[in-house]
């Protein structure tokens, strides 16, 4: 293992711990946290959100990624099957990919009219800050990436067979549309960055040092999370130890490795 793979995994471990103190105070306090991941194909929102709950209780962290709207999710309210997965008290929700497709992604694409796309853009200001009046702490992170550095992970992607799945017909699409895309994203921040739901924008063309700046910035936003961790100790096992002997009732799982 090379030296700076080590202190990234050093230091993001260290943050990880910050993470787990993060959830234990939203669990204390009862608060509500939603954190928002957007950025270009290949950005790197996947792996800043497995990094972020790789440590946590799955019951304290969830992460929302909604496929395709089905035929009655087009007709409902746009932010309808959205508002069904802000979280409950003491709750942490990741969004990979959020509202906001009705931004960029699907006005690029052609998958909304104008007049969805600007309903969209008048409404959204004030839907967010619906939310954070009722107390929920809303975070909106843009993972930035330059075009060279895209087409390299793309790349990899097809040439490994782990990860051809992460590419979709959409991201392929998507390669001729870097300049528009980027315009929309422009629009898009400068019409939705309001004092109460601002944007943040992350350096990604180094993945690994940008999810170690967002994830830091992300716990900074919340000063007051220090909750103390309770010590646990363990009672000392009143025999010695057993082997675990299980009925034969049920089939084994054969030794293969």
């Amino acid at each position: 293992m090379g030296k700076k793979k080590k202190a990234y995994e050093r230091d993001l471990e260290a943050l990880q711990v910050e993470l787990v103190g993060l959830t234990r105070w939203l669990r204390r306090s009862g608060k509500r946290m939603v954190v928002l991941f957007e950025g270009r194909d290949a950005a790197g929102k996947g792996g800043t959100i497995k990094a972020i709950t790789d440590k946590l209780d799955t019951r304290a962290a969830r992460v929302v990624a909604l496929g395709k709207p089905s035929q009655d999710e087009q007709t409902q309210w746009y932010f309808q099957r959205y508002v069904e997965h802000l979280p409950a008290a003491g709750e942490l929700v990741l969004f990979d990919r959020s509202w906001y497709n009705r931004a960029v992604v699907e006005p690029a694409m052609g998958f909304c009219t104008e007049d969805q796309y600007d309903a969209f853009m008048k409404a959204c200001p004030t839907f967010e800050k619906l939310l954070t009046d009722d107390g929920i702490i809303l975070l909106k992170y843009w993972l930035a990436v330059d075009q060279d550095e895209q087409e390299e992970r793309f790349a990899e992607r097809a040439q490994d067979p782990l990860k051809r799945w992460k590419l979709s017909p959409v991201d392929l699409e998507g390669r001729d549309k870097y300049a528009q895309m980027g315009e929309l994203r422009d629009t898009m921040i400068k019409r939705t960055h309001t004092a109460d739901a601002p944007w943040f924008v992350a350096d990604y063309n180094d993945q690994k040092t940008g999810r170690l700046d967002l994830i830091r910035h992300l716990l900074d936003q919340v000063p007051d999370k220090e909750v103390p961790s309770d010590e646990v100790h363990l009672p000392p096992l009143k025999s010695k130890p057993k082997k675990d002997k299980v009925t034969d009732k049920a089939e084994r799982v054969p030794k293969v490795y």
